[in-house]
């Protein structure tokens, strides 16, 4: 992927000709071909992601409430925002966008591809809906803010106590040495210690949350954004990593496991702890959820945080418009206004158990894995996402780079190559 600038050159002029061009036969996203009483919709929501259905309900009551306004919902999954691109370079591209805040989208404000919202969201006087620190998140460096925050989401590990009672471990590990004792403990049961995702993102998130162990916040972006893992806090990070890594605590062969792995492992009982972030929480069978606390990740000595941690973020689904999306934006204001009322919110988060960017005294009482890794507050200490800071470039190499991390007897010098590499070019 092009750094930034290139990017910004490549949306900006020559690029945009080349993809009309592609986009010959891309009438699925041809959102100008579009009368002005359709509104287009591009999103992640609509098969099997967590809150599809409730969000194709709300597009349905959204539809009866507004019999002039024609709705068109396009669904992509991993790959939205590479089709949204395309679709912008060639001018087709869908008026309001439902995606994260992560690698491509970060440089999407600036280079034009969608607009800055902040007048929207106080003309609509919707900015008091929205949890003050989700607008932080939502808003870049110069003030502007990317889109309409939605979605947010705990990310604490959980821990089947079943199984740790099973294996003889008699408490939740709190530190490393427990962790490490208690993996030796359920691999003499036969049971996987860690489940984790080591060839993909649950695996690169997992492994950023260890290494902040010994970072301070301030450290950790310094880190994320410019890539320099050899400062102290960093390095003590890796080893403790990989002290973690060669005593057992992570499931055989972490490292080509992957995020749907991971879920089955921890969902059947065959691993007894994973870090999961709320979506994945919500899936976990109600028989499992019973026997199973939600915490942080366990300390080591001298650890720059006074408990174990947990992830958390504001920048899970924003609502993003479109250069196209300015030209309806009575339609689109229409949208968000229905999208940010008070019941539909509280529908996301009693039907799906989505953890939202909004205000809402909802809980989520049929997840309550959810609901109680919402409650968990002072109890932990929060390290940071470091999505909002890796440069876009290093986003891929990060995550490939996961893989030879969870290779076990790789060194921490080693791994710490392997992540400072990601950065050059970026």
């Amino acid at each position: 992927m092009p750094s930034t600038m290139s990017r910004r050159g490549f949306l900006a002029a020559g690029g945009g000709l080349a993809a009309a061009s592609a986009l010959s036969g891309c009438s699925a996203l041809a959102a100008d071909d579009d009368d002005p009483g359709t509104l287009v919709v591009h999103s992640q929501l609509g098969t099997t992601a967590p809150g599809s259905p409730t969000y194709l309900s709300a597009l349905d009551r959204f539809r009866k409430e507004n019999p002039g306004l024609k709705v068109r919902n396009l669904v992509n999954g991993d790959d939205l925002p590479q089709v949204y691109e395309t679709s912008r370079l060639a001018r087709k591209e869908p008026d309001v966008v439902m995606v994260n805040l992560y690698d491509k989208t970060l440089a999407w404000t600036d280079v034009g591809a969608t607009v800055d919202v902040k007048g929207y969201l106080d003309d609509w006087g919707l900015r008091e809906r929205v949890l003050p620190v989700a607008l932080d998140a939502w808003t870049d460096g110069k003030g502007r803010v990317r889109a309409f925050p939605y979605f947010a989401t705990n990310w604490p590990v959980a821990f089947n106590r079943a199984l740790l009672d099973k294996a003889g471990v008699d408490r939740v590990p709190a530190t490393g040495d427990e962790l490490i004792a208690a993996a030796g403990k359920l691999r003499r049961k036969g049971i996987a210690p860690v489940t984790v995702g080591g060839n993909d993102w649950t695996g690169q998130k997992l492994l950023a949350q260890i290494i902040q162990t010994f970072l301070t916040e301030d450290e950790a972006r310094h880190v994320y954004a410019t890539g320099d893992f050899g400062g102290r806090g960093a390095r003590q990070g890796l080893e403790y990593f990989v002290e973690l890594r060669d005593a057992g605590v992570f499931a055989d062969k972490a490292q080509g496991l992957t995020s749907d792995s991971m879920t089955t492992q921890f969902n059947t009982q065959a691993a007894a702890m994973q870090s999961a972030m709320s979506s994945a929480l919500a899936k976990v069978p109600a028989e499992v959820a019973r026997h199973t606390d939600v915490g942080g990740w366990p300390l080591a000595p001298g650890a720059a945080h006074d408990k174990p941690t947990i992830l958390r973020t504001y920048t899970l689904i924003g609502f993003w418009i479109s250069p196209n999306g300015t030209k309806k934006i009575e339609a689109v204001e229409k949208f968000l206004r229905f999208m940010y009322r008070p019941d539909t919110v509280s529908r996301f988060i009693k039907e799906a158990g989505r953890d939202m960017a909004l205000r809402s005294d909802t809980v989520s009482s049929h997840f309550p894995l959810v609901a109680a890794a919402q409650r968990l507050g002072g109890d932990v200490s929060q390290v940071l996402l470091p999505d909002l800071f890796v440069p876009p470039a290093a986003t891929q190499p990060l995550i490939t780079a996961t893989s030879t991390s969870f290779t076990r007897g790789t060194s921490a010098a080693k791994v710490r190559s392997v992540l400072e590499a990601a950065y050059r070019g970026a």
